[in-house]
């Protein structure tokens, strides 16, 4: 049986995108997305949802795109590439809560093949909460494991060490949050087929909407106030340093001449850069920076 084409790819990641809408929605009860279709001068398009002032949703997206056309020079340096034409297609999400007691989360999976005949996938997600708590790190990491472990025993272990180092802010020697599971290229294998790699693929799609929805209803009723507002602030503006300096996919995005709309919709609404801030011994903020590190074992 032959495999799926990248147009299928694509359009099943598309009904991914609805269903994770539909799913947010309902959780929020207020808000609802907006659809803004675009297209690409180069080739391809996308379909950018924002969801804005909702009860739990401050801001967030889920966005889809599928594009193409000549691989620029500076992708086939950095990837290390032949000149091929590109096709690209994924799922894209980031949301951003109104209460700081309730994590960022972030998720993107996707699909990249060339004219040549070279492909692979490549996705993850992560969570970043802005206070963090041991038993909501262990409940994210333990779904997350349980999907890795459907697929691949060896998956869990090496994705979970790869988004340690991936969602790493290098100039702050600190973790973005308390990661989850980063995986590219990857592609048929004697172990996997490209079928299986997709199954575990669109598995990683379908785990967002429970798990954050078990975040925005559990966590949302946390009361708090401006001190903890102005931590969340703090906390992500550390999230845009991340997105803008080191993230791959930001980069990828503008150097093959993607939306900027759709691509900086992972910024916060609202953030705050506090020169030399600096923490209470023993407080709840100090124990946060204190678990923003590498190699933290939260299933023990």
């Amino acid at each position: 049986m032959s495999r799926l084409t990248k147009e299928e790819i694509a359009e099943q990641f598309k009904a991914i995108q609805d269903h994770i809408c539909r799913e947010l929605e309902a959780e929020d009860s207020i808000a609802k997305f907006q659809e803004d279709a675009w297209q690409r001068p180069g080739g391809g398009g996308g379909r950018t949802r924002v969801i804005e002032n909702g009860k739990i949703i401050e801001k967030g997206g889920v966005n889809f795109s599928a594009v193409y056309g000549p691989t620029p020079e500076n992708i086939l340096r950095a990837l290390k590439l032949e000149q091929a034409d590109f096709y690209a297609t994924g799922v894209s999400i980031v949301m951003h809560p109104q209460s700081p007691m309730v994590p960022i989360i972030h998720m993107n999976i996707r699909y990249f093949e060339m004219s040549n005949g070279t492909y692979w996938f490549g996705g993850g997600i992560d969570l970043t909460p802005h206070y963090i708590d041991e038993a909501d790190a262990r409940h994210f990491h333990q779904q997350v494991k349980n999907v890795c472990d459907k697929h691949h025993a060896d998956y869990y272990p090496k994705f979970k060490t790869w988004a340690d180092d991936y969602f790493y802010l290098k100039h702050r020697k600190e973790t973005r949050g308390v990661g989850g599971i980063f995986f590219d290229r990857l592609m048929e294998s004697d172990e996997m087929s490209f079928d299986q790699i997709f199954a575990f693929v669109k598995d990683v799609g379908m785990l967002f909407a429970p798990t954050y929805r078990y975040f925005m209803n559990k966590n949302s009723k946390i009361p708090y106030g401006e001190n903890e507002k102005s931590w969340q602030y703090h906390r992500r503006g550390r999230y845009v340093e991340f997105n803008l300096v080191w993230d791959k996919g930001t980069k990828f995005g503008l150097d093959t001449d993607g939306r900027t709309e759709s691509i900086l919709m992972s910024l916060p609404p609202q953030a705050h850069w506090t020169y030399a801030h600096q923490v209470k011994d023993n407080s709840p903020e100090a124990k946060t920076l204190s678990l923003l590190k590498k190699d933290i074992n939260w299933l023990a």
